[in-house]
């Protein structure tokens, strides 16, 4: 049951989260027009291919059973996304539906009151599971609806591990040294990085710090945004070691993450790196960029090796949830599509169209994609399952974070910059 402990982390979050609520807003929503019918706006990330027309005739579905009601699509670049949605929300002009993948990031805008409650029905909350919701719910009310559950782990071209000698995949960080080691000999880039996007980048430091922390450290920092055990340190260093093997392609610093064949998501897609750090959205983004734009025959995956040293249990994973929520003008309208969305129909057309694991428990069956069922495997395994940093500690704190991992792997700081500016960046909150 993929959906049983999303999050042990994200409790966490909903007790520092405590005693928020939100304010009255100007968000711009839908409303009735002249006819006195309900429309409403819808922001979401799929700009192309099976994602884009998954939205397009699930929204036509939606109109279909609800005569009167009109929803207006704009798609927009992932990397786009976070940028021009904190312009609409801030400006009061925000879509009535909107991207979300809670944790403190949801909490920052459910503070300034520009969210507000989704009605969650007893049929999707039965078919999700309350674990999944965790990371939506903010002083005990549900902020948002989750649509896929995305544990993070490492992607890999089987035939580019065949043809350099590799006969296992790493179990402990010395191996993936090793790995790195054999590919590069074979003229093989290892791992492809989009560290123009910053967050990519920043998912390397995020697995260190799972290894290097205990989970009652990543705890602590959520309720009360502290960071001073010495692991966020050696996450640091952890991670400086590592990218001295020069593990990463060719102008790593530079290259997107999501956009075009020579992002790092393409290199894998057209197979000009092995690997790629991300969450379990990949194998559709890949997909997307493969010359036939089909899924990615020999793609596979293994979970971040073991790190000894560190404070982290075994097993543990990191990753997120893509969902989205409603603003805080939006007419009810907007919970309505959110809870029609899930019902096992679309949460499959979803997983088959997206290439990822659903939120509904009823929908998993689905899932075919090796790489994806090794992903649920070791998700139904893992002791715990920590939200993204740079989601669970809130925009503010996050960006810090990941601009301090993109400046050391630059060789423009080190692990102990990274530190002080989240410290300085929580001082601010």
């Amino acid at each position: 049951m993929i959906a049983r402990k999303l999050v042990a982390v994200s409790a966490a979050l909903v007790l520092g989260a405590a005693g928020l609520t939100a304010c009255s807003g100007d968000d711009g929503g839908g409303g009735g027009g002249e006819s006195g019918d309900t429309e409403m706006t819808f922001w979401h990330n799929s700009t192309t291919g099976e994602g884009k027309a998954y939205w397009d005739a699930t929204v036509a579905d939606f109109e279909a059973a609800n005569p009167g009601v009109t929803i207006k699509i704009q798609s927009i670049q992932n990397e786009d996304m976070d940028g021009k949605l904190q312009t609409a929300l801030n400006s009061g002009d925000a879509p009535d539906i909107f991207m979300a993948r809670g944790g403190g990031k949801l909490a920052d805008v459910v503070e300034a009151g520009q969210a507000q409650e989704v009605a969650v029905d007893d049929a999707t909350r039965t078919a999700v599971g309350d674990a999944a919701f965790d990371a939506f719910t903010i002083d005990g009310k549900v902020y948002g609806m989750p649509m896929s559950i995305l544990p993070g782990g490492i992607y890999y071209s089987k035939d580019l591990f065949t043809q350099a000698g590799i006969t296992d995949t790493p179990k402990t960080i010395e191996d993936l040294e090793a790995a790195v080691g054999k590919l590069k000999a074979a003229g093989i880039a290892p791992i492809a990085l989009g560290a123009k996007d910053a967050w990519p980048a920043a998912h390397w430091y995020y697995f260190f710090a799972l290894r290097a922390c205990s989970q009652e450290t990543l705890d602590k920092a959520a309720a009360d945004m502290t960071f001073d055990d010495p692991c966020w340190q050696k996450a640091g260093d952890d991670l400086a070691a590592f990218s001295e093997t020069e593990p990463f392609n060719e102008g790593f610093l530079t290259t997107s993450a999501q956009q075009g064949a020579g992002s790092s998501a393409g290199l894998i897609a057209n197979h000009q790196a092995a690997m790629e750090l991300m969450g379990a959205w990949d194998p559709g983004v890949i997909a997307s960029l493969t010359p036939d734009q089909k899924p990615l025959a020999d793609l596979a995956w293994f979970p971040f090796p073991a790190i000894e040293g560190g404070d982290g249990e075994a097993g543990a994973m990191m990753g997120g949830l893509d969902g989205f929520s409603c603003s805080t003008d939006a007419p009810p309208e907007c919970s309505e599509f959110l809870n029609f969305v899930m019902q096992k129909q679309y949460q499959e057309g979803y997983a088959n169209a997206f290439h990822t694991l659903p939120a509904s428990q009823e929908a998993q069956g689905v899932v075919t994609e090796p790489a994806l069922l090794d992903v649920l495997a070791s998700y139904n395994e893992a002791p715990y399952v920590s939200l993204w940093l740079d989601t669970l500690y809130g925009q503010n704190v996050g960006n810090a974070l990941n601009t301090g991992v993109v400046n050391m792997l630059a060789g423009q700081g080190d692990s102990e910059a990274i530190v002080q500016g989240v410290v300085d960046a929580a001082a601010k909150e």
